[in-house]
């Protein structure tokens, strides 16, 4: 479960300090209970983000079910987090 101030907390964070590996490891040492992830926004595929902000989108993931990883957008089933990137560009015109 990640509550949704947590998840604020996290854009908030990352849209002061950058999508970069510093700011991937401040979140982890911080919140060590979470898995951060980071990757292109691309590579996520057809599930829409949790929030959208400058430069970068989050999704949620579940991995607690015993099975392999998936996206979710139920933040009480959430064990982790997907910052990806986006063009710059992209968000823009968004």
């Amino acid at each position: 479960m990640i509550p949704v101030e947590r998840i604020d907390q996290i854009v908030t964070i990352v849209e002061r300090a950058g999508l970069n590996p510093q700011t991937l490891g401040a979140l982890r040492d911080a919140l060590p209970e979470l898995h951060f992830t980071q990757c292109l926004d691309d590579e996520v595929g057809s599930q829409p983000p949790v929030r959208t902000a400058q430069g970068f989108n989050l999704y949620l993931v579940e991995g607690s079910s015993g099975h392999c990883l998936r996206m979710t957008d139920n933040p009480d089933h959430a064990t982790g987090v997907v910052l990806a990137e986006t063009d710059a560009e992209d968000a823009d015109n968004a």
